[in-house]
């Protein structure tokens, strides 16, 4: 068993060395760059807009016929909380983005809804894909006039989604890290 100095400076020289590929990843991570949550009529809405910056492996992936999945996850949790905030509602949505060789096009489809959209470049897919407009949240009845709440939004590229051999070089490869961090705020009333 190791002694309590070892096992710190074991923990130590382990996190040092995965420094470089945090730096690294966060290179490639989606990141959300504004969002909002306003009331429109008696339903609070989300609009947001988001980057999404592929790596060369992601691209290359891509055009290669292997679809690529993101879910965006939207929740209105209860204010403050010191451990358990209290989630009101979570709303996800799940994009399939693909390109089709013989078509010469790429495709994006909303997979809650059915709706695809096709494009000639891959600039134009993911131009579509990082706004996020007027997606419906929570009717402001269910909302307590007297507590506070925070809104949060999450990017999570779906590992999982990809094929059978890309998964375990896609859990260590930084260039597969295009999740982005949880964004928080405080919802006006």
């Amino acid at each position: 068993m190791l002694s309590s100095k070892r096992y710190r400076h074991f923990l130590s020289v382990l996190l040092l060395g995965c420094l470089p590929l945090w730096a690294y990843s966060a290179e490639f991570s989606a990141e959300v760059k504004q969002a909002e949550v306003i009331l429109k009529g008696d339903e609070y809405v989300l609009s947001a807009t988001i980057d999404y910056p592929l790596s060369e492996k992601a691209k290359s992936a891509l055009q290669n016929g292997v679809p690529l999945y993101w879910r965006l996850q939207v929740k209105i949790q209860e204010a403050p909380g010191y451990f358990w905030n209290k989630t009101k509602v979570e709303i996800v949505r799940r994009y399939r983005l693909q390109y089709h060789a013989l078509l010469n096009m790429y495709r994006l489809k909303n997979e809650e809804d059915g709706v695809v959209h096709n494009f000639s470049t891959l600039v134009s897919a993911l131009e579509l894909m990082s706004v996020v407009s007027d997606l419906p949240l929570i009717n402001k009845d269910r909302l307590d006039s007297a507590q506070q709440y925070l809104c949060l939004v999450k990017l999570n590229f779906e590992r999982d989604a990809l094929p059978l051999p890309l998964r375990p070089f896609a859990y260590i490869d930084p260039q597969w890290y295009l999740s982005s961090d949880w964004t928080s705020w405080s919802l006006k009333k």
